[in-house]
């Protein structure tokens, strides 16, 4: 070990690989002791999300963008990640007509996909195909293979509790559909994964099982470099940018999993406060029966509890159909996002792991192979995609959660406000009449 620990990792900068100084090539006692040496890898690399000016080495990815994955469309792809909301989407896929099948071996549940685009990857305007929920799962691992330095959206959970949720139920096929739906636009939004060769074939293919076929026994070969990078190489550390990045999603996933884990308590006890309700209700009509004067009160009583019942199940499908399945989501989003920071990982590992290797010879100036600087590029785009992509994903997390937490106040304040006219209904039947002298 006599050639001393390697270097830090060159962080992500504006200059290309020729202008910045390789770790291994400045061994000469000035630049050693000179007050021109490198700043901290992890002081360069503790920017903010919203870098912009990030130029990579041998062509990489801006940090404000990615690495095109169709040049005729540039100027669309960067007007859709400017303006996701106006008028310059070419673009719109949208998830509806859910239809159950019933064949011999299984049942299962197919959705239309229409998709309508002026994008000249497209041979025609619009398109109209069905998928079913193990489609749009292999649309995901595609993406994941051919994409492994970008956020790949999640799907909703596939596997439910038999005996507690009916899969094949109105109720739960809507909630997919409409998962489903929004996976879709996602990657719709994305300038990068809608323009993946495996999206258009999602959307256009009439027998999608012949492109599934053909992928069975051949991954891709980016995905696969990137899963198996580590080969026992171990990551030293996180530059600061990074681990600040993994300590908050540990603390979002844990903060929403205990929110969701109240919610569904609430609901639960929501539930189980409604049949208590339901019964109590008639009680107060069939005593009216009993009464004389009594009875025109009892009646109000009782059709007053039947309107809080009524008010009290919309709140809580409410929650149940809009609010959890939001906080879901994004607990699986936590997940998708350290995946990608763990195959970033990796990548910096295995830049290091070379780097030592190249230290270690016994050279006075040892050549930078061409595979060191390669590894040095992935790791430069796996930066510049994920902080591109997290800035995306934040935008759009304070987007929904503002619009999850205005409906949800917006809801109980109808709720309460049911109750509130309900019983205010039933004061003047309450009051005592003045008795005739």
């Amino acid at each position: 070990m006599s050639g001393g620990p390697p270097r830090g990792l060159p962080s992500t900068g504006p200059h290309s690989l020729l202008d910045m100084p390789h770790p291994l090539a400045g061994s000469s006692s000035e630049e050693a002791v000179g007050g021109d040496s490198t700043p901290s890898p992890d002081l360069l690399m503790a920017r903010s999300f919203g870098d912009k000016d990030l130029i990579l080495p041998n062509g990489g990815t801006p940090a404000g963008t990615s690495s095109p994955a169709s040049s005729s469309s540039l100027l669309n792809r960067l007007q859709l990640d400017d303006d996701i909301d106006g008028e310059t989407r070419d673009l719109f896929v949208t998830v509806d007509d859910p239809k159950k099948h019933v064949c011999t071996m299984e049942t299962y549940i197919t959705y239309r996909i229409t998709t309508k685009s002026t994008r000249v990857e497209f041979d025609l305007p619009e398109y109209s195909v069905r998928r079913r929920y193990q489609d749009f799962d292999w649309l995901r691992n595609k993406l994941e293979e051919s994409q492994p330095t970008h956020l790949i959206p999640p799907l909703p959970e596939k596997f439910v509790v038999k005996g507690v949720v009916d899969r094949f139920s109105e109720e739960f096929v809507e909630t997919r559909r409409k998962a489903l739906d929004k996976f879709l636009k996602r990657i719709t939004d994305h300038p990068v994964l809608s323009f993946n060769e495996h999206f258009n074939i999602f959307l256009t293919a009439k027998d999608l099982n012949a492109y599934k076929k053909q992928g069975m026994a051949l991954l891709s070969r980016v995905g696969e470099s990137v899963k198996h990078v580590t080969g026992g190489y171990k990551l030293r550390s996180r530059p600061l940018e990074f681990a600040a990045i993994g300590d908050y999603l540990d603390t979002f996933a844990l903060k929403l999993g205990t929110i969701d884990r109240i919610a569904q308590r609430i609901i639960k006890e929501e539930i189980e406060y409604l049949v208590e309700l339901r019964e109590h209700g008639p009680v107060y009509s069939t005593w009216s029966a009993l009464e004389g004067e009594l009875a025109e009160p009892l009646e109000g009583v009782s059709a007053c509890i039947g309107h809080c019942s009524t008010a009290l199940e919309e709140l809580t499908d409410d929650m149940t159909e809009d609010f959890l399945p939001v906080l879901r989501e994004y607990i699986l989003y936590s997940d998708s996002m350290k995946g990608v920071l763990k195959k970033r990982d990796q990548v910096q590992a295995e830049y290091e792991a070379k780097l030592e290797a190249v230290a270690l010879r016994k050279e006075d100036r040892p050549k930078v192979p061409a595979d060191v600087e390669k590894c040095q590029d992935r790791m430069e785009c796996f930066n510049a995609d994920l902080k591109a992509d997290m800035e995306r994903w934040q935008s759009s997390k304070r987007q929904d959660f503002r619009q999850l937490l205005m409906g949800m106040a917006d809801k109980n304040i109808q709720y309460y406000e049911k109750c509130l006219m309900a019983w205010e209904s039933i004061i003047p039947l309450l009051q005592e009449k003045p008795e005739a002298k």
